[in-house]
């Protein structure tokens, strides 16, 4: 199992004891997962937090004329899940798909909170874990209320340069609230400048 990654993650976050590495070990289970393969679909109950060590997915919504909405997308040292399903157990809206072949550790709900209680750190980790989170869909919301596309594109690009060989223009603009065709119309627009 490639738990390694996620060792270091959370060292880097708060220094782990062998003790809680070893539990780590127990409860997280890694999975490969191929390009275009979901770990969760609209109606299904996100029952894992998902890390992932190795490839890309996206989260994203469908809307009534079958419109996908990116919500967001992870990478390598990057949590995804559906944290409302998740905390809930209610069934979920979105849709998580792999974008490239994938490796993800996920760990389930019941052993999540096994964590918290028999090692407090990992309440600390993930609660620093869920505040980056949060302040960055703040970022994204004031900055889709306040912001024009363009501006979107270069904040985009400046935060994520790594995501451009990955993810497809397409996939960009349905995250900015663009369609691909005005997408291209600031690129080329850019490009002049």
């Amino acid at each position: 199992m490639q738990i390694e990654p996620l060792i270091a993650y959370f060292n880097r976050l708060l220094p782990l004891s062998e003790d809680e590495i070893s539990f780590v070990k127990e409860v997280f289970t890694e999975h490969r997962i191929k390009r275009r393969q979901f770990i969760l679909q609209e109606g299904d109950v996100c029952k894992h937090n998902t890390f992932v060590v190795k490839g890309c997915f996206r989260m994203y919504m469908v809307d009534e004329n079958a419109k996908e909405h990116n919500l967001q997308f992870a990478i390598e040292q990057w949590w995804i899940g559906d944290i409302g399903s998740f905390h809930s157990e209610e069934p979920s809206t979105l849709y998580i798909e792999a974008i490239e072949n994938s490796v993800i550790l996920q760990i389930k709900k019941e052993d999540q909170l096994r964590l918290f209680v028999q090692y407090p750190k990992f309440n600390r980790i993930f609660r620093v874990i869920t505040e980056n989170a949060l302040v960055s869909s703040q970022r994204r919301i004031l900055q889709n209320i306040s912001s024009t596309a363009e501006e979107r594109y270069l904040d985009f690009m400046k935060r994520y340069p790594h995501f451009f060989n990955r993810i497809s223009n397409v996939q960009i603009a349905s995250y900015l609230g663009v369609t691909p065709e005005f997408l291209s119309t600031i690129r080329k627009r850019l490009a002049k400048s």
